[in-house]
């Protein structure tokens, strides 16, 4: 081969070398196809590169003979044989008839005897990481092939250092993965379970019985009762909790989008779908899917999600192939779903494969025993929120207890925040939740009395207690608590108790 032809022909292997390693993100199967490369543009046969390994040794990354593979298992220590004479120096090795060299291992029996022999180190922020070695042809241009192999190591670095960052991004975020899995694990173990009322006592018992299963389970109650903290809790203490926990709100998507979402769809299935998109049971394989609001999904698309509930399978929108997949599936509703299914605008086949496991939360006016612990663990979590001390103190408590709380956990929650913002101090008492205007909404036949005597109550509350026994008439409330009005007066003063006029 002529000098002109050899740079034209290494120009081109260039030119795929650099094709191939845009290509793939896998280091092994990259250098693979560089050796491929190699040989069939360059004339560069028997290519082999090797890599130091965390012992400091070289092991073999790719190797290629053109006919069949070579064996890649063997290791070379620093100043072993020629790799590891080439290693250990970081300088380039050329040998114009291999079997003449006396350092040649033949571990491999890849190389040709009679043939050169170019062994490049490959260099990184000026340290040798491996060596990238190859045969050329026996045309006298070894100048020119070591030159030409020297700027394929560079290459081969860069594509090194770039395969070990992603892998250092990869391991990075595998361990912040499995790090809020665990933290998530702990935020819904069942240690955390809030809630001593006999109906809850239920719900956390089927909760602990069925996370153990595959089990389609139907959660129902009304809004604000924690429907999605139950399908948190099962997903993270099942065998699947390793793998995604999916969630899709079926109530706030339109039926179009819903089911793209839910199956994804082909590039070009319909205006705007520019790319190829996963839907949700797809990223949900081998995990958990959460159908929240599932009585909201249109009739017309009840039928579509019976068939993957029922045989594992669907098609993306606009796609023609089959896909299978592994998911739990846990629903949530507020909505009755016999009185839907009796109208007709819920499917019967659809409601009994959902409704093979159905777990019912109680409201919170049925379980009003829970609200003490519930609120404190709610203040202590706006606290953490809010970067702050706080506590509540039992007076409020009791008013929080007198409230019928339609809108559930999820309305104590508002109030409470409304409490601590309204807080100057780092105490929600009775004052704090009545700014809220929460006893506005108390009826007045729901006032528990309470005993004035009571060791618990402090002073303020003592007075409080005897103002909405006495309906807000000072001077009753005095005859209550032993005092004449001028004390009591005096005390309304002193602790900034807001009158109330009934």
């Amino acid at each position: 081969m002529t000098r002109a032809a050899l740079i034209e022909a290494e120009l081109e292997a260039l030119f795929r070398v650099g094709q191939v390693l845009s290509r793939s993100l896998k280091l092994q199967d990259t250098l693979q196809s560089l050796l491929q490369v190699l040989h069939d543009y360059a004339g560069m046969q028997h290519g082999m590169v090797t890599l130091r390994d965390h012992k400091g040794e070289l092991s073999i990354s790719a190797v290629y003979r053109g006919d069949r593979q070579a064996p890649s298992k063997v290791r070379y220590r620093p100043g072993e044989g020629i790799v590891g004479t080439i290693l250990q120096t970081g300088q380039p090795l050329i040998i114009e008839r291999i079997a003449d060299e006396p350092r040649f291992l033949d571990r491999l029996s890849l190389y040709d005897p009679k043939l050169p022999f170019i062994g490049i180190p490959i260099h990184l922020a000026d340290t040798a990481i491996g060596v990238l070695t190859a045969q050329p042809n026996n045309d006298g241009l070894l100048k020119d092939r070591t030159r030409f192999m020297e700027m394929v190591a560079q290459l081969v670095a860069q594509t090194v250092r770039l395969a070990n960052e992603i892998e250092e991004q990869r391991r990075d975020l595998t361990d912040e993965r499995d790090r809020l899995r665990r933290a998530m694990r702990g935020n819904y173990g069942f240690n955390n379970f809030i809630g001593h009322a006999p109906p809850m006592i239920r719900v956390f018992e089927l909760v602990r019985q069925v996370a153990k299963w595959n089990t389609t389970v139907l959660i129902r109650g009304e809004s604000g009762t924690g429907k999605e903290l139950i399908a948190n809790a099962i997903h993270y203490n099942s065998p699947r909790n390793s793998n995604e926990f999916i969630k899709v709100n079926c109530a706030a998507l339109p039926e179009n989008l819903l089911e793209s979402e839910l199956f994804g769809h082909e590039k070009g299935a319909f205006s705007g779908a520019i790319s190829q998109h996963k839907g949700r049971f797809e990223r949900a394989h081998e995990g958990t899917l959460f159908l929240d609001e599932i009585g909201d999904i249109p009739p017309a698309f009840q039928a579509k999600l019976l068939r993957v509930l029922q045989e594992g399978e669907f098609e993306r929108v606009g796609g023609r192939r089959t896909l299978k997949v592994d998911v739990r599936i846990i629903t949530a509703t507020n909505v009755d779903l016999e009185t839907q299914v009796e109208k007709n605008k819920f499917r019967e086949d659809l409601y009994y494969r959902l409704n093979v496991m159905p777990i019912t939360l109680p409201p919170l006016r049925e379980r009003t025993e829970d609200i003490p612990e519930l609120a404190q663990f709610l203040v202590h979590k706006l606290a953490k929120k809010q970067n702050r001390k706080l506590q509540i103190k039992d007076s409020a408590i009791r008013l929080l207890m007198r409230y019928n709380w339609p809108g559930n956990v999820r309305e104590l929650e508002n109030c409470l925040e409304r409490a601590a913002i309204l807080c100057e101090g780092e105490v929600i008492d009775r004052s704090i939740i009545c700014l809220t205007g929460l006893e506005e909404k108390i009826p007045q036949a729901s006032a528990q009395k309470i005993d004035l005597n009571d060791p618990n109550l402090d002073e303020r509350e003592r007075v409080i207690a005897a103002l909405e026994q006495a309906a807000w008439v000072q001077a009753k409330a005095a005859r209550l608590l032993n005092m004449t009005p001028r004390q009591i007066a005096y005390r309304i003063q002193r602790l900034k108790i807001e009158l109330q006029h009934i």
